[in-house]
Formats: C-alpha cells, structure tokens, sequence
C-alpha cells in the first residue's frame, strides 16, 4: 500500500517524459506518437551481413552492394535503426549527451532486430574505446548498450574484451578506403579474456555502423582470439554507404 502511495507521488512530482522531445508520455522509457513516427526503425528485406534496410521483399539471405564488394569478417549482422531524423538524435544524445536512460530502451529495439540471427549462448562485446577518450567522456555508450542488450537477452557480457591501445585519428569525412586503412589492426583481444572469447558465438555492438570498418577490427579481434562465430550489432545503421 505504502509502495504504491509512494510510486504514485514520484509519478506525479516526475511524470514519464518522451526519450527524444521530453513530451509527456504514458510509461517511462518512451516516445510520444510523434517522435515514434519520426525514428526510423529498420523493418522488412535487410542485408544479412550489415543490416541496411533492401527494397523489395524476398524469404531469402540477401546482401547489400557494399556488402558485395568488402569481404566482411563477421557471420551476419543487424541495426535497429537508420542513422537520421529521430534515430541521429537519440544516438548523439546517449553517445555525448550523458543520456544513459536511452541504453535501455535503445537494447530493447536492438534485441528485437537482432533476434531472428542470434546465435546460441551469444557473448555480448562493446566495441572498445581508447582510453583517452573514455577518460574523457567518463563512459562507454557501445558498453552502456552491450550491458543492457545482455540484460535483454539474458546473455554473457565482456565490457573489456577488447581494449583498443591504439589512438586513432576521427574517421569522419573519411572515405571507405580510408576509413578501413585507418582502423585496420587497432582493436586487440584483452590478454586477460582471450579464453573467455574462444569457442564462443560474439555479438560485437557498437552505437553507430557506417562502413564497417571498426565492426571490421573488432571482429578480426574476436577471431583471433578464438571465437566461433562473430555477428555484428549496431543501434544504428548509416545508409549512405550500403
């Protein structure tokens, strides 16, 4: 009776707020119908490999051009949303705006699109981040994410599989080639949890994929390490490049 005096009162003193414009909702955690409309969730025909959304319908595995072209070092992969409207903001907000109340819900979306790939008995692992730059945004929003999809899946998570020694310079406004020259070989399996990686199914999730060429690293990492399968996860997807 007393708890549920006292969650009425936090209700009324801190009602349920919209993730993305801060509107009124009815439950926490939530978009209004308009901001709901506005995030572009990836549906229907999709790359197996990468996730970018396909015209057309088909019940068979079917790939993107990019995907075509680059040998992937990963099993399969998945987005839950396009990196634009809605999908670009919650993405900057979790990942610079100290918005960690979005790693849930942003799991909830990303388990629901990963779902009809996972492998069995998966071991979530964040894409690392160097430690200069963590020190700096004090969090890991792939970790935040990695965490909370686990949770999701009630999956095995390694938030420090992967360190990252290498400082590498910001891929935007790089092309493909470049990017992928640039990461190449910087990602490392942590010497402490290779044996926890080897023999293992990884799912390997990051905030945001645009040429897969971090997923491309990590994923070269995992294997060296001994990993069985390695499938890719991304909360959002950038089109442009698939």
């Amino acid at each position: 009776m007393l708890g549920a005096a006292l969650q009425t009162a936090v209700r009324v003193l801190y009602p349920p707020r919209c993730l993305s414009c801060g509107g009124m909702v009815e439950q926490d955690f939530g978009l209004c119908g308009i901001c709901w409309r506005d995030t572009p969730f990836i549906t229907g025909l999709v790359c197996d490999s990468c996730g970018t959304p396909l015209p057309g319908e088909s019940n068979t595995i079917e790939h993107c051009d990019a995907c075509l072209q680059i040998a992937r070092p990963w099993d399969r992969g998945r987005a839950a949303l396009l990196y634009q409207d809605t999908g670009r903001k919650l993405v900057l907000a979790l990942k610079h705006g100290d918005r960690h109340d979005i790693a849930d819900p942003a799991a909830l979306w990303l388990a629901r699109a990963l779902r009809p790939i996972l492998p069995d008995a998966p071991l979530i692992v964040p894409v690392p981040l160097h430690l200069i730059r963590l020190l700096r945004r004090r969090f890991n929003q792939s970790a935040l994410l990695a965490q909370a999809l686990a949770e999701c899946l009630k999956a095995d998570c390694c938030p420090d599989a992967l360190l990252r020694p290498t400082r590498t310079p910001s891929l935007d406004g790089q092309t493909r080639e470049e990017r992928f020259a640039t990461m190449s070989g910087t990602l490392i399996a942590n010497p402490k949890r290779r044996a926890q990686i080897s023999g293992r199914n990884v799912v390997i999730v990051d905030d945001v994929m645009t040429s897969g060429a971090t997923m491309a690293a990590a994923a070269e990492a995992c294997h060296d390490a001994g990993a069985n399968t390695v499938c890719i996860a991304a909360l959002a997807r950038v089109a442009k490049d698939a």
